[in-house]
Parts: C-alpha cells; sequence; structure tokens
C-alpha cells in the first residue's frame, strides 16, 4: 500500500457550538489563527443569533442541524459535525477548549507516511482558573499509558491500543483528527455520555489501520464548574459508563476494580 501525503486543504475544523459559551471566541482565535491556514466551519444543534455573528465576524460557514436541534445528544451533534466537514482529515473543536498554533501543521505532518490512519491524537494541557497546567498527575498518569503508542511502527498495533484503553481513556477527545474514509459511517452511538468518546476509541481500536500519536502537547483542554466533563464526574453516569466500557476488555470483578482506581485518578478533573 503507497504512504499517504495530506496537504492543509485536506484538514477541516468543525466547532461543534451550543448555547452562549463565554470561551467560544477564545477557541475560533485559535484555530483561525494557525501557522498552517486550513478549513473552518461552526455546526450547532442551538442557533442563535450570538453564534451566527460569531461565524459572520470571523467568516466561517455556519450549520445548523435543523433535524435534530430540539432534540440532540452529544452523539447526534459529533456525527453532524463530522459530515458537514467536506475533507479527509477532521478535528472536532470543543467550544471552550484552545488549539496551538502548530496543532494542524503537527497532525497534517504526522499522518504523511502513514498507510491506513484511523485517528490522529496529541498530548494535552489543561487550563485551570486561567492557568495553562501540564505537570500534574491525571496527565501524567495518561502520558504513562500512551507511552507504548509513541513509536511509529507500534501505530498500526490492535494489541498495543487495547491494551492502553483497557486501562481508562487516556486519548484526549478535543484533540482528536478522524480521517472518516477509514471509519464507520457512524463515528459516535448515541446512550453514553461521559463516554462516548472512550466508546468510540474502543470501537476504531479493532480496525485495520494506524492510530497516529503526535507526542507534544498541542492544544488545551478548559476545566471549570461548567464544563460537561466535571458535571459528570460529580454524578453517578460516568462511573457506570466507565465500568460498562473496563467490562469490554476485563472480567466483571477486574472491572470493577480498575473502575475503583480510575475514579480516583479523575477527581484531579475538579476545581
Amino acid at each position: 500500500m503507497n504512504k499517504l501525503l495530506f496537504t492543509a486543504q485536506d484538514h477541516t475544523f468543525t466547532i461543534c457550538a451550543y448555547g452562549q459559551s463565554e470561551y467560544l471566541e477564545e477557541c475560533i482565535k485559535s484555530v483561525t489563527s494557525q501557522s498552517v491556514q486550513t478549513n473552518v466551519i461552526m455546526c450547532t444543534s442551538t442557533p442563535s443569533e450570538y453564534l451566527e455573528l460569531l461565524a459572520k465576524k470571523y467568516d466561517i460557514p455556519y450549520f445548523v442541524n435543523e433535524e435534530k436541534k430540539f432534540n440532540s445528544d452529544i452523539a447526534t451533534d459529533w456525527n453532524f459535525a463530522i459530515s458537514c466537514a467536506k475533507t479527509r482529515l477532521v478535528t472536532i473543536a470543543h467550544q471552550d477548549d484552545l488549539y496551538k498554533r502548530d496543532f494542524a501543521k503537527e497532525v497534517i505532518a504526522h499522518f504523511n507516511g502513514t498507510k491506513r490512519p484511523l485517528i490522529a491524537y496529541t498530548d494535552y494541557a489543561e487550563l485551570r482558573n486561567g492557568r495553562e497546567v501540564s505537570d500534574i498527575r491525571n496527565l501524567n498518569i495518561k502520558r504513562i499509558m500512551l507511552f507504548p503508542l509513541r513509536p511509529r511502527f507500534m501505530w498500526p498495533s490492535k494489541f498495543m491500543r487495547r491494551r492502553m484503553l483497557s486501562l481508562g481513556s487516556a486519548i484526549c477527545c478535543p484533540s482528536v483528527t478522524y480521517v472518516p474514509e477509514n471509519l464507520p459511517e457512524q463515528l459516535f452511538i448515541p446512550g453514553y455520555k461521559g463516554g462516548i468518546d472512550w466508546q468510540a476509541w474502543e470501537r476504531f481500536s479493532r480496525l485495520k489501520g494506524e492510530f497516529v500519536f503526535v507526542n507534544s502537547i498541542q492544544m488545551v483542554h478548559r476545566i471549570h464548574d461548567d464544563s460537561e466533563t466535571t458535571a459528570l464526574i460529580n454524578g453517578n453516569t460516568r462511573t457506570q459508563e466507565d465500568f460498562e466500557m473496563f467490562c469490554k476488555f476485563w472480567p466483571k470483578w477486574i472491572a470493577r476494580i480498575i473502575e475503583h482506581f480510575y475514579r480516583k485518578s479523575e477527581d484531579s478533573n475538579n476545581l
């Protein structure tokens, strides 16, 4: 199989917007001021004048999911966001997060030379109370989990990626770039909330192809009290979903033990 070559025109940031996030404009600025200019669009199931005006201000194509705007969920929103992009590579940009200036450049460079890429994902930092942090327990644990997938020759290994996923979801969802032509038509399956991304990685891990790891911090995930991640962790939804995911890799009694320690590590997502 020939090795692939991608250019900036093969990539799209699709901003998945909803409500009236005070951080959305920062996200837009981060993806429209990349060192390599790629495509940027905005998608929503909750259309508003606020979103439309921001899209016009930055000359971003604006797409509204008319079918689901009154009955939507995360999976539906993300699937719609992917479908609106017409390029071979798509990053779902989460509206509260920030992308480093070289994010697109590094992701495209790492895709080049692959044979059948499925996804690419990067290392990341967190933004807490206005301060970027990267040397914290939760992130360091995830880096240890991802360590075996640093070498390029490990990217096609189903065994290695499934072993990594069997211990938790170390892949940061907003850092992921998808290659839709090599993935199932429905990337995300409705039903999960906090574990929707981990569920997708588990499905993708069974496919022939490469999990491309960009081993440098290329985006910043914002942690704040109103974030979906924080809300799910404070409730019981995340605990049950995590247990169900561990059961895809382990017997139930082992899954329960791993889930207990995994939940403790996730506590650092609270401010």
